[in-house]
């Protein structure tokens, strides 16, 4: 088969685009994809280590980017808008789908898959009910052998407290690490310092993928840009 053995790390990221985005926050979300792009075009090799999706979310979520190779010519990015209230259960649930999926169909043609990483965006607290979400998270980190390794990045008005329990996994060798805009920061200026850390995740992975190693790999909190910090799930128990 012709992809056997090539290794491909899956990244999703998971906007919020509830009304409370609207404005500068979003217009800095629709920046993310053309600047990731733009770092694949100048490091085009590791365009055959990762994959880049986007799924955003409001009342609903959806699909907005397909996985797929940035850098082929026919990949056309969305324009994200603004849509209803903040379901994290409804983006935990796709996330799922797309990732069960995903890897699948990935597998099937012959590629080895890392596990998935996601880089989740949100500027509140989700509006479902708290066992809706919850049960949704579990399904998608606990109950699912294809469970992704997920990094919340909360800017504005998000719950510290929220977001790290959505950190996962929560320890061990492993564990992830959550990014939050630090006070006083302006929220549009946080989603592009997010960008930034997806950005150099990606092609810090990328690299050591080539190298023979594997796994997402996060920047060390000393190389994080001014304004955002990073924290364990532990920091706000």
């Amino acid at each position: 088969m012709e992809n056997q053995n090539a290794k491909l790390l899956p990244f999703y990221l998971a906007v919020d685009v509830s009304v409370s985005m609207s404005g500068a926050k979003l217009a800095q979300a629709n920046n993310i994809m053309p600047a990731v792009v733009d770092a694949l075009a100048d490091a085009p090799i590791l365009s055959d280590k990762v994959r880049f999706g986007v799924i955003d979310f409001g009342t609903d979520a959806q699909v907005r980017l397909p996985l797929c190779d940035l850098l082929d010519e026919n990949v056309t990015l969305p324009a994200l808008s603004v849509r209803g209230a903040t379901s994290y259960a409804a983006a935990f649930r796709l996330l799922r789908d797309e990732i069960e999926s995903n890897v699948k169909q990935l597998k099937a043609d012959g590629f080895q898959v890392h596990r998935p990483a996601v880089f989740f965006i949100s500027d509140g607290e989700p509006t479902d009910r708290e066992d809706v979400w919850r049960d949704a998270l579990r399904d998608l980190t606990h109950d699912f052998p294809t469970y992704p390794n997920l990094v919340p990045c909360g800017v504005d008005q998000a719950d510290p407290k929220v977001l790290a329990q959505l950190v996962h996994p929560s320890s061990g060798p492993k564990a992830m690490q959550m990014y939050l805009m630090e006070q006083g920061q302006n929220p549009a200026d946080a989603i592009a310092m997010i960008a930034e850390i997806l950005i150099s995740s990606m092609l810090a992975s990328g690299h050591s993928m080539a190298q023979g190693s594997s796994g997402l790999i996060l920047p060390d909190k000393q190389d994080l840009p001014a304004g955002i910090s990073a924290h364990s799930s532990d920091d706000f128990v």
